[in-house]
């Protein structure tokens, strides 16, 4: 991963974030630092990557795709977003 010292934000990104802050909010006047919305993302994520990974051996494939209910499985930075359990 590159350092950079600006984050782009397309409308995209934006509206991602906005939605991630309101889940992190304590009420609707709290206003999350950027910083902290994308911890908590980040957190989650590696989380959901070890669940994943834990449980990948136990049970069938379309039964963790439907219980994780995502569509992100696997992503590549720059080729594709893909399933490895097609």
């Amino acid at each position: 991963m590159t350092k950079r010292t600006s984050l782009k934000l397309t409308d995209e990104r934006q509206q991602l974030l906005d939605e991630a802050s309101e889940l992190i909010a304590r009420d609707a006047t709290d206003d999350p630092p950027m910083s902290v919305v994308i911890d908590a993302a980040l957190t989650h994520l590696l989380e959901s990557h070890e669940n994943l990974e834990n449980v990948r051996d136990c049970y069938p494939p379309q039964e963790i795709k439907d219980c994780c209910n995502t569509s992100v499985l696997v992503l590549r930075y720059r080729t594709s977003i893909e399933s490895q359990w097609r």
